[in-house]
């Protein structure tokens, strides 16, 4: 079966394609290292692919004879819409690229089910008011695990997902959703991804777990990407690691392949420079 590409073009071409079909991948950073670029990148590219051949030849090039990009991508956020996230990307990408791009990404914000246990007003992430009725649906909800669930039932298959973030998921965890709740639906999303077929893109914030935390995560997807920070003299640069990951990282080492520096660009997240063993 042909790769799912990451839209990263170095890097889609070094490891033949992208991503094995059936893949979730957790991308790990470092604040500003590059994650959630490279997550923006892979979204924006592969719903280029099928709005403007023009745009995707210009940032990416020609596509790896063993690529077939998703016929839909999906982004899931918890705590922002399509206009916060749309007005981020623009932050990254030529504007062009993002008008082009947002035509075919499928936005799900969940920040109604995210924020709705929580005291925060309403107003605040739905643009209403609290209501009494509001108040007592509270304890009789769908949790935010589950709408994730049902979503991904529904449109994982063939298709690009990227999860935005398990940060925000740690961030609430409570009497209503435990770490080993987060960390069960991860293993379960691991388990029906083989069978859907896509690629899906976890992101979280290096800080925010603990070593065990990040350790059970990591044995529980297929594989996982590092987003570091690396100092040098007087020069910091970003780098990449793929710590872990069935199907690609043997490719990686028989080319001798360690480390990837990084650069982020009007279109998106790069590769710049390949570290490889002396």
């Amino acid at each position: 079966m042909n790769s799912i590409p990451f839209g990263v073009s170095r890097l889609d071409r070094i490891i033949d394609g992208g991503a094995p079909p059936g893949s979730v991948v957790l991308l790990v950073g470092e604040p500003g290292a590059g994650a959630r670029e490279f997550m923006f990148t892979s979204a924006t590219m592969n719903a280029v692919y099928g709005t403007d051949d023009d745009l995707f030849d210009l940032y990416y090039g020609d596509l790896h004879s063993e690529s077939s990009p998703p016929a839909e991508v999906h982004y899931i956020s918890f705590t922002a819409d399509k206009q916060s996230l749309s007005r981020e990307m623009s932050y990254v990408f030529d504007e062009s690229l993002v008008d082009s791009a947002t035509e075919r990404i499928n936005f799900r914000d969940f920040s109604a089910t995210y924020f709705r246990p929580s005291p925060i007003p309403r107003e605040w992430y739905a643009g209403e008011a609290t209501t009494l009725q509001d108040l007592g649906q509270r304890h009789n909800r769908e949790s935010v695990l589950t709408a994730l669930g049902n979503y991904l039932s529904e449109h994982a298959s063939g298709n690009l997902v990227v999860i935005d973030s398990i940060t925000d998921l740690v961030a609430a965890v409570s009497d209503e959703m435990s770490w080993n709740d987060i960390s069960m639906v991860i293993r379960g999303i691991s388990k029906a991804a083989h069978r859907w077929g896509g690629l899906i893109l976890a992101l979280v914030g290096r800080d925010t777990l603990e070593r065990t935390e990040l350790a059970h995560l990591m044995d529980a997807v297929d594989g996982t990407l590092q987003f570091q920070w690396e100092t040098g003299g007087s020069k910091r640069a970003r780098t990449l690691v793929v710590q872990e990951f069935r199907g690609v990282l043997s490719r990686l080492e028989s080319e001798d392949i360690v480390r990837f520096e990084t650069q982020i660009h009007d279109g998106g997240f790069d590769v710049s420079d390949v570290r490889k063993i002396r």
